[in-house]
């Protein structure tokens, strides 16, 4: 059953003082908090330190893609500071993914973060694709990149909810499929392009869904937190 060990809320800001009195806000309401490339540059991977005591797991959302072993010894620091899993391009290749792995596991303090491969991203749609020269349809790639993930080594993916159900068919249920792109009914689309409510992301496969500006806007965080986790259990 969908409850909050499966939503995470991204801070995405350069305040440092916002992005910990947010975290703290939303400690006893999610599973996961994210810090992704905003603020990691402003503060470094000390912030991921600080938002992991807060309490709930540190989602860090890089993006890593370059060569593999700038990756892995990136993907080394990312396990090192605190990240219980961390994100790669998996448009980086076999290769790449394969040292983040491998640079995961040698960077681990325990246990080993999480692994996740980026597929298309969610503000991408089929003429943004096209102009990158990318003509398939975004849930074909998806899915083949989800599998050269899985094939080398991951254990997890980012893909849009309309893409999840496929993935889940293609990787089975080892596969853990993180799903941004998660807007309630009453929010708008901001600058995303395929994207779903939170129950109809959880019907459609995803583990985990993170969720930003709808709850780190509201006027009551926490309550709009509570509000997403009761619309990801109602789809059980």
């Amino acid at each position: 059953m969908a409850g909050k060990a499966s939503l995470c809320i991204a801070l995405d800001g350069s305040d440092r003082s916002w992005i910990l009195s947010t975290a703290r806000s939303l400690a006893d309401h999610v599973g996961w908090l994210k810090v992704g490339l905003e603020a990691f540059v402003a503060h470094g991977p000390g912030l991921v330190g600080e938002v992991a005591e807060v309490g709930p797991r540190v989602f860090l959302d890089l993006k890593l893609h370059d060569i593999p072993a700038t990756v892995r010894q990136a993907a080394v620091n990312c396990a090192n500071c605190g990240a219980a899993m961390f994100t790669v391009h998996a448009g980086g290749g076999r290769s790449m993914l394969e040292a983040a792995v491998e640079g995961a596991s040698d960077g681990a303090r325990a246990n080993a973060p999480r692994v996740l491969a980026v597929t298309v991203l969610t503000s991408l749609d089929r003429a943004a694709l096209a102009e990158l020269g990318l003509e398939r349809e975004p849930d074909e790639i998806v899915v083949s990149w989800a599998r050269l993930a899985q094939r080398s080594g991951l254990t997890g993916v980012v893909a849009s909810a309309r893409e999840a159900a496929a993935v889940r068919r293609e990787c089975g249920d080892e596969m853990c499929i993180v799903t941004p792109g998660i807007r309630p009914a009453s929010s708008g689309t901001d600058d995303q392009r395929r994207v779903l409510s939170p129950a109809e992301a959880i019907r459609a496969g995803a583990d985990i869904l993170v969720v930003g500006r709808p709850v780190t806007r509201a006027d009551n965080p926490a309550e709009a937190a509570q509000r997403i986790v009761e619309e990801m259990s109602a789809a059980d």
